[in-house]
């Protein structure tokens, strides 16, 4: 049953960062589309801006990544749990 509760956290921690991410990477991307179609000229800045953005949202969704690897592979309750 611990064992299970692990893998449940595992999977809860990498999926909602994951949609965490990914909605928060379209909501940048639908705002940069909008700063571009009201001013072209601008076009330079918005992409350097959502570019930087973007990476700073992806390492969120890496951190949950690691956290799952965390849980299933380098718990160091897991010896507890199981003994």
């Amino acid at each position: 049953m611990d064992i299970a509760l692990i893998c449940l956290a595992a999977a809860l921690s990498i999926g909602l960062t994951g949609l965490g991410a990914g909605l928060a990477m379209g909501r940048g991307v639908e705002s940069a589309c909008n700063g571009i179609a009201r001013n072209p000229e601008a076009k330079g800045p918005i992409t350097t801006t959502m570019i930087i953005g973007m990476a700073l949202i992806e390492s969120i969704a890496i951190y949950g990544l690691v956290i799952s690897f965390i849980l299933l592979f380098a718990n160091p309750f897991k010896e507890m749990l199981i003994g």
